[in-house]
């Protein structure tokens, strides 16, 4: 993401949105149960980076104050519509999720589902939801991720990587995400390894958890 809202073209925009929309209740099936669990159980603020067409706002609890950024314009009818259907008041940004505008500790929970593979600096987007995040606040994710070094499914995560890139803006098959967080400083990094039955081959790789400040 960056301030100048990299997801405008007109084609990829619009397509990626109808993508997550044709495979909703898909993902829904695969993955429900592990944000129901969790996103289920936040209150008070919370920030979702990347929130797309608003899949996740069914999950959030009644009292919540979601702020969602979405830099991609063509994302932003469904998500409105999304919490409208789901009842959840959320204040749409598009400014970057890597200079969240917020003040340090001032955040009680994060979410981040399948957007950290295409921020162009992770690291940076990382710290910058630890920073906001009250002390013992949780940052919530799922994310596909890079397999295993030396396999064959990593060579074509290396091959695949740029045309992959260009036609879903700027997400990475090969990123290697979990160790990411858990170099991030956070007091506590729980992670789940798992295999999407879902998502393209390339990036079955998938894990869930929790970074606690």
């Amino acid at each position: 993401m960056s301030a100048e809202i990299p997801h405008a073209n007109p084609i990829r925009g619009r397509f990626n949105s109808w993508l997550l929309a044709k495979y909703e209740d898909d993902l829904h099936e695969e993955m429900g149960p592990r944000k129901a669990e969790h996103i289920g159980s936040l209150a008070g603020t919370v920030i979702e980076i990347g929130a797309g067409n608003g899949v996740n706002f069914r999950y959030y609890p009644p009292g919540v104050r979601v702020v969602a950024y979405e830099p991609n314009p063509y994302m932003h009818d469904r998500l409105r519509a999304s919490a409208r259907t789901h009842g959840l008041e959320v204040e749409l940004r598009t400014a970057s999720a890597e200079r969240l505008d917020f003040e340090d500790g001032a955040v009680d929970a994060a979410v981040c589902t399948l957007v950290l593979c295409s921020v162009p600096d992770p690291v940076r987007m990382i710290s910058e939801v630890r920073r906001v995040l009250k002390p013992g606040g949780r940052f919530f994710f799922i994310e596909h991720v890079a397999a295993e070094r030396g396999t064959f499914l990593r060579r074509m995560q290396d091959v695949l990587l740029g045309p992959w890139r260009y036609v879903f803006e700027g997400c990475h098959t090969n990123r290697e995400t979990g160790t990411l967080l858990e170099e991030a400083g956070f007091s506590r990094v729980e992670i789940d390894r798992f295999t999407s039955e879902t998502m393209p081959p390339v990036v079955v790789p998938q894990i869930v958890g929790v970074a606690t400040k």
